[in-house]
C-alpha cells in the first residue's frame, strides 16, 4: 500500500457561504466511506492565513508572503494504486466543491535513515 496526500487550496474554494453546511455534510460522508474502505489515514481542514514559516535560524515569516496558494485542507489515504488515490481525490473534490491535488508520500526509507531515529536500529 502507498500513502497519498490529497490537498486543496483556499483559492479553489468558490462555493457560496450558504452551501458550507452541505459541503461539510458531503465531506463527512466521503470520510466515512474512506474509513469503511480502510484507506483513511488522517485529514483535516487548516486554519487560514495565520500560518508561519520557520527559517533554520528561527526567523518567522508569514506563509502568505512566500506561497502562491494556501492549503485549506488535506487528506492522507493508503491505497494500492495511484488510480485509487485519484478516485478518492475525485470524491473529495465533489464533496468539497474544490479541485484536489494528489501527491505520493515518500516512504521514510527514501531519506536513507540509519542510526538515530530509525525504528529498525
Amino acid at each position: 500500500m502507498t500513502r497519498y496526500l490529497i490537498t486543496f487550496s483556499e483559492e479553489s474554494i468558490t462555493f457560496p457561504a450558504e452551501d458550507l453546511r452541505d459541503v461539510v455534510s458531503d465531506a463527512a460522508e466521503v470520510v466515512a466511506a474512506a474509513k469503511e474502505a480502510g484507506v483513511w489515514v488522517l485529514g483535516a481542514g487548516l486554519k487560514g492565513y495565520d500560518a508561519m514559516v520557520v527559517e533554520p535560524d528561527g526567523t518567522l515569516i508569514p506563509s502568505y508572503a512566500l506561497l502562491s496558494a494556501n492549503v485549506a485542507g488535506f487528506t492522507v489515504v493508503d491505497v494500492d494504486t495511484e488510480e485509487e488515490a485519484h478516485e478518492w481525490a475525485r470524491r473529495i473534490a465533489v464533496a468539497c466543491r474544490a479541485a484536489q491535488e494528489v501527491r505520493e508520500l515518500l516512504d521514510g526509507d527514501a531519506f536513507g535513515r540509519t542510526g538515530a531515529g530509525d525504528p529498525d536500529t
